[in-house]
């Protein structure tokens, strides 16, 4: 798949893209302005207190990392975030995360909300709630019991340190004895005292393992929570920034989906991949064609985009039967609407401006259009001329305003139009018609709808298939073109109807358009742009001739139109 195959949706959906980036963009700016700002303090708490141990080992280390992970958990537990209301008098609490600084024992605690005031008060209080959770919190009878440890301990220190002091000074004093009675007595004394002290130490000992002093499971506030003073968000430019992408990747996502639900055949290129056909013109959207002023784009004084497609499709026909020259071309479409009637018409108009006899044939016994097409009347044409034993199609053969062509319109409806078309007679005509023109365009129904067209197709040179850019689908197109194979007919090529003039399509519309500029070396209506050296010298002669017998030039027939 080619590059261009990923940007042309992009291309022929610009609008929907542009629409819905800015659309999210101007939402997200509105959404933006609403919100009001956030704020967002911390706070710090560590667990233990190996950062005042001058020798922690691992194992406590890793044991307050563990108790920090616990204290996070118990932190977002319902307890916590209850009495952390009550105590501040709020029915709700902002957002709060908690998170362990990694590899330390400290514990961070960010509290988001649109008032500041209430960001601390939170953040203070919730630190409060996690210390009463731990050891650190005690209730009054603790704290009394404490307190009397606490008292305990100071009187043992003062009692160890005297006991101390006491035995250094009586071995100072063995120092200057000499009576072995004293020598003994002091020494008795000493023992005493060492006895007293490994007591006091034991007893303190035991009393300090009750404190906080050294312990493990504690919490100590690092760091309070402070009053921001300035917001952290909402990030508009970023805000606005994502929504437009996501604007436009959505709009782009929905542009390549709905091509590839988009089942029609829009370009040469699909036309060749699902066909493998050549797609010979291009021609432009008409706009309202009911009106046959705007549909015979090729009557139009001046130049115009479709008035040089149906040149080029001329020339390119011309091109695609130098083998075996197309007298008699049949112009079909597989599903109705698609403009082959008026392909047919413009093709014809085009042909005789170019000094081409032309007779076009309206086949289309179902719903014929040519009539309304040239303002001709319909009263007698094709089915009167198979119907007569012996026809004279010169009498039925109607002129129009463009010298050189004139029509066969389809006359009365028959109930078996197949029929007659496959019928004996038809050959004979188109035998004679071919006798008095040099090129014969029938018009004739759709052929996914009826038989018609593959009939007809048999019995002419070439069949042009005509698709609307857009609409036709692919499997009728593909149903369409294997009927006529089956019946061994000659698809010269395709023209694309309605080609858009912008979008995906629009480069192909504009090579054939400016192709047309090296093809048609004289732009005039009656020049003869296109033709080959040979075909414009087969003109000259036989103008040459035609003067020479003084051949009168037929005046066009102005008629009303009439209705079937």
């Amino acid at each position: 798949m080619e590059l261009k195959e990923y940007i042309l949706p992009l291309r022929k959906w610009w609008w929907l893209i542009i629409a819905s980036t800015l659309v999210a963009t101007v939402s997200s700016i509105i959404a933006t302005r609403q919100q009001a700002p956030i704020y967002q303090t911390h706070a710090t708490m560590m667990i233990g207190r190996a950062i005042n141990d001058p020798n922690p080992t691992g194992n406590e280390v890793w044991l307050t990392q563990q108790l920090a992970t616990t204290y996070i958990d118990i932190a977002q537990r319902a307890p916590v975030q209850d009495a952390t209301r009550e105590a501040l008098g709020l029915s709700w609490l902002p957002d709060y995360t908690l998170q362990l600084i990694p590899s330390t024992q400290l514990i961070e605690l960010a509290v988001t909300d649109t008032d500041p005031v209430r960001a601390q008060a939170v953040a203070n209080e919730l630190v409060n709630q996690i210390v009463l959770q731990s050891p650190s919190g005690l209730d009054p009878e603790e704290e009394r019991r404490q307190g009397f440890i606490n008292e305990q301990l100071a009187s043992l220190e003062r009692g160890i340190q005297e006991t101390q002091t006491e035995i250094d000074r009586k071995q100072a004093e063995l120092a200057d004895m000499f009576s072995a009675r004293q020598i003994a007595d002091t020494q008795t004394q000493i023992q005493g005292l060492q006895s007293k002290l490994s007591s006091l130490q034991g007893n303190y000992a035991a009393l300090l393992a009750n404190t906080n002093k050294g312990a493990i499971n504690t919490i100590n506030v690092i760091e309070w929570a402070a009053l921001p003073t300035s917001p952290i968000g909402p990030n508009s430019l970023y805000t606005i920034l994502l929504a437009a992408a996501i604007g436009f990747m959505l709009a782009a996502g929905a542009a390549h989906v709905m091509e590839y639900l988009d089942d029609t055949l829009k370009n040469p290129d699909d036309v060749y991949k699902e066909l493998e056909l050549t797609t010979l013109g291009a021609v432009p959207d008409l706009g309202d064609v009911s009106d046959s002023v705007n549909a015979l784009v090729t009557l139009k004084d001046g130049q115009s985009p479709g008035k040089e497609a149906y040149r080029v499709l001329r020339t390119n026909l011309q091109f695609a039967a130098v083998d075996k020259p197309l007298r008699q071309i049949l112009i079909t479409s597989p599903s109705p609407s698609e403009g082959k009637s008026i392909t047919a018409a413009n093709l014809g108009i085009a042909l005789a401006q170019a000094d081409e006899r032309v007779i076009v044939i309206d086949a289309d016994l179902h719903r014929p259009r040519l009539h309304r097409l040239f303002k001709l009347t319909n009263n007698v044409g094709l089915t009167t001329a198979l119907l007569d034993e012996h026809p004279d199609p010169e009498s039925l053969l109607q002129e129009t305003t463009t010298p050189g062509l004139r029509v066969l319109t389809s006359g009365p409806l028959p109930p078996n139009p197949a029929e007659l078309l496959g019928s004996s007679r038809m050959r004979n005509l188109i035998s004679t018609l071919q006798g008095q023109a040099d090129v014969l365009v029938f018009d004739s129904p759709p052929t996914t709808v009826l038989a018609d067209a593959a009939i007809l197709s048999t019995q002419v040179d070439g069949v042009l298939f005509v698709l609307k850019s857009g609409a036709t689908k692919r499997d009728i197109a593909r149903r369409a073109a294997e009927a006529l194979s089956h019946v061994n007919a000659r698809i010269v090529g395709v023209l694309l109807n309605a080609m858009p003039s912008r979008g995906s399509g629009y480069y192909y519309y504009y090579y054939y358009y400016n192709k047309s500029d090296y093809y048609d070396s004289d732009h005039g209506d009656g020049g003869a742009g296109g033709l080959l050296p040979w075909r414009r010298k087969q003109r000259r002669r036989r103008k040459r001739k035609q003067a020479s017998a003084q051949t009168p030039t037929p005046q066009p027939v102005h008629t009303s139109t009439e209705t079937n």
